[in-house]
């Protein structure tokens, strides 16, 4: 649908997230549930802010946490960082929780979450489950995305049927003019206002924006009759707006297994961390619990 073709076009997927629930890998299948901790970095503060988002991976690592998240710095819109989490179940949320709490883990991430305050302007969570009956496509080689799109639509609340006739329409549309498109649709459950809808699309190198580009004008054209009147309807009744953001993986803030590391060592060095912040000496820092199934 950028309209509702375009953005709903811009539908995109958060696809590669981080972990998988209990086991230290990426996904190969779209999670159940994401956690996303945004924050919004202060204007000039982005090289301090990685430095003290670094901490994070080091500290995790060192406590062999099982939970893997990725890091999305923005390249669009204002200067934030999205921190996305996978899980399968609550119960794997509430079990990364519990590991955070553990007294050794708990004192490097009191330390970061009081450096990082110094670097951004505010930050929140967000919870989304997982829509698969909206989302298209196969699911991605998360260890290979490299940049990211996010379109958030905003629905009038009445309006989820008309939301869901207008993903499906537009799903439809692509089976015919992209086949290959993929996307991964995601329902806020906390943390923003509802109905909110969660689009995430990715690409292995920034050209692939070219292919989603030609993808988003085919796919506009292979409407029928029908799909064009429950696309028109739900952008002119069920709408409230959409907002499209880009991404780049930021290797450096990120938290990877060392398999995926070890797949492309030239990309995944920029996220080393010095071995100062290894060593928790003074490992940068967070503000507010990243409720931490966050990360």
């Amino acid at each position: 649908m950028k309209s509702i073709t375009g953005s709903l076009l811009a539908v995109v997927s958060i696809a590669a997230c981080a972990s998988s629930a209990l086991a230290q890998t990426l996904p190969t299948t779209q999670p159940n549930y994401l956690q996303i901790y945004r924050e919004e970095v202060k204007v000039g503060h982005d090289a301090d802010h990685a430095k003290v988002e670094a901490g994070w991976p080091a500290a995790y690592e060192k406590a062999k946490s099982p939970y893997t998240y990725i890091a999305l710095a923005s390249m669009t819109g204002p200067a934030e960082a999205w921190f996305v989490q996978p899980f399968q179940s609550h119960e794997a949320m509430g079990d990364a929780m519990q590991r955070d709490d553990e007294p050794g883990l708990a004192a490097s991430l009191a330390q970061l979450r009081r450096a990082d305050a110094d670097q951004i302007n505010g930050a929140r969570s967000i919870l989304a489950s997982a829509r698969k009956d909206l989302s298209h496509g196969a699911f991605p080689d998360s260890a290979k995305q490299r940049f990211y799109e996010i379109t958030i639509f905003r629905v009038r609340p009445g309006h989820v049927r008309d939301f869901e006739a207008a993903a499906k329409a537009y799903g439809a549309a692509a089976d015919r003019a992209a086949p290959g498109l993929s996307y991964r649709v995601y329902e806020v459950m906390a943390g923003m206002p509802s109905p909110t809808y969660l689009v995430f699309s990715s690409v292995t190198a920034y050209a692939g924006f070219d292919k989603a580009v030609a993808d988003d004008q085919a796919i506009g054209k292979a409407f029928t009759a029908e799909e064009q009147e429950t696309l028109q309807k739900f952008s002119a009744e069920g709408l409230v707006n959409t907002e499209t953001i880009r991404f780049r993986l930021d290797p450096r803030m990120s938290y990877v297994p060392p398999e995926v590391r070890a797949q492309d060592p030239s990309f995944w060095k920029q996220g080393q961390v010095p071995a100062l912040a290894r060593a928790g000496s003074k490992p940068a820092s967070k503000a507010a619990p990243k409720v931490d199934a966050t990360r």
